[in-house]
């Protein structure tokens, strides 16, 4: 399975001297108290088994709030990841149900196929995390 790179992929291949230069630059909020998108887990290694598929329920989620990255299964077999950082004031999200990523700071909700926002305060959506999904494996891509 393959995502698109983030913010994040950047900053990690960037090394130490130019992640901070880029997260530098890259420090607006887009007006909202949010967080730059893609910069939720520098601290997560790449290659680091978050989960076993069958960990993942079909319609909902889990979150890692020490690696800060939320992985979702919309339907069967497709699994998402993203930042746990709520885009509105930077609190971890809480918890995946019906449907949604929650956050229960300010009661944002994002969708579990996108990231997209669901309901606000957030008016940004939660940037998406690169995984890969091998046998029963998900690793931080």
């Amino acid at each position: 399975m393959t995502h698109r790179a983030t913010r994040r992929t950047v900053l990690l291949a960037a090394g130490a001297t130019g992640a901070a230069a880029l997260t530098a630059g890259c420090g607006g909020n887009g007006g909202d108290g949010g967080s730059s998108p893609g910069t939720a887990a520098p601290d997560a290694p790449a290659g680091q088994e978050l989960a076993s598929t069958g960990d993942i329920p079909v319609g909902g989620g889990t979150v890692f709030k020490d690696e800060k990255v939320v992985v979702t299964q919309p339907e069967e077999g497709d699994f998402k990841a993203f930042s746990a950082v709520c885009t509105h004031q930077n609190c971890v999200v809480a918890e995946v149900s019906d449907g949604t990523i929650n956050c229960t700071c300010h009661n944002s909700r994002f969708g579990i196929a996108d990231g997209s926002v669901e309901s606000g305060p957030a008016t940004r959506p939660l940037p998406e995390e690169r995984i890969t999904v091998e046998g029963n494996s998900i690793r931080l891509a």
